[in-house]
């Protein structure tokens, strides 16, 4: 995809970018190299594509064990742990349809909620609840990740209303706490509830010139696929918001 785009034309920069301002009909952005030099970019359009990032518990173990029996995507791990115990973290739709999902690879699947019911929606909750496959563990918090060093074993688990401990023996451990979308560069930008960014159809968002594209977008999937399609829309309305342009600085 690369050589393709090279192919075209398109030039690469690498680096951390610090700011996006806007001024007119140009952004500004400004960029980090790795050389620690400074840089700035003027362009007519941008297209945010940096994604969002799992909200992790952030407990003894969980960074040790990524990889290794900690995972934050049930269809990209789950096959990987077929017929073994696997341990759910999480209330919302998205821990209990993964949990749904798991089930269909293991016949034990533990869901651990902190709170003493599912924030899932009536539906979802409820298929998860009568799902032979999935245990349910109400007001416990998951406090460490246990492991031998190269692979998860168990995990820690606190009582949210007695305070008391007990370890539980598993597999591995899927956490599904919620998502914290990278939209610090588009903080004037139009977001829903949740802080995705919100756009068009054409993948603009409420600042003229501004495209996004991929898991930072407010959408009901997520995927590299949807990714993908996000991007190839932004691509084109952001030319033809060039065009637009062009054409109108021609009319004056």
């Amino acid at each position: 995809m690369k050589e393709q785009a090279l192919r075209f034309g398109t030039e690469f920069l690498y680096g951390k970018v610090t700011g996006l301002g806007r001024k007119e009909n140009a952004f500004t952005i400004s960029l980090e190299t790795p050389e620690s030099e400074t840089a700035s970019i003027s362009a007519r359009t941008v297209l945010l594509a940096t994604g969002a990032e799992h909200r992790r518990l952030g407990v003894p173990g969980e960074a040790e064990y990524y990889g290794k029996g900690v995972s934050y995507c049930a269809t990209c791990d789950g096959p990987f742990f077929r017929d073994r115990h696997i341990v759910v973290v999480g209330g919302g739709d998205a821990a209990c349809d993964e949990a749904s999902f798991l089930a269909h690879i293991t016949d034990r699947v533990t869901i651990v909620h902190r709170r003493d019911r599912f924030r899932a929606q009536k539906a979802i909750a409820e298929r998860t609840l009568k799902n032979p496959h999935i245990r349910t563990r109400f007001n416990s918090i998951v406090t460490e990740i246990k492991g031998n060093g190269s692979k998860v074993t168990s995990i820690v688990l606190e009582n949210a209303v007695t305070g008391e401990r007990e370890e539980l023996a598993c597999d591995a451990v899927f956490v599904f706490v919620g998502m914290i979308p990278r939209t610090d560069l588009a903080s004037l930008a139009k977001k829903d509830e949740a802080g995705y960014l919100v756009t068009d159809e054409q993948m603009q968002t409420s600042i003229r010139g501004l495209f996004a594209a991929g898991d930072i977008r407010s959408k009901p999937f997520r995927q590299l696929i949807t990714a993908a399609a996000d991007g190839a829309i932004a691509a084109h309305s952001a030319a033809n918001c060039i065009d637009e342009q062009m054409c109108g600085m021609q009319s004056r």
